[in-house]
């Protein structure tokens, strides 16, 4: 019983240990995912031209 007693602090630890990680691990995913999604929409935005805007590049004026 002492052997059993001894080993639960170390394994109590390592159980903390992978929750922690697991945590972690999770946000990042979802922080990766949110970075994709707003430079997607980002990206699709800028392709679009807004009813208002006008291209350049050209010279509009009269010879």
């Amino acid at each position: 019983m002492d052997q059993l007693a001894a080993l639960l602090p170390p394994a109590g630890l390592a159980l903390l240990f992978v929750v922690l990680m697991r945590s972690i691990l999770h946000a990042d995913r979802r922080e990766r995912a949110a970075l994709r999604r707003a430079e997607s929409e980002r990206r699709a935005s800028a392709a679009v031209p807004s009813e208002g805007a006008v291209k350049s590049g050209g010279d509009d004026r009269p010879a």
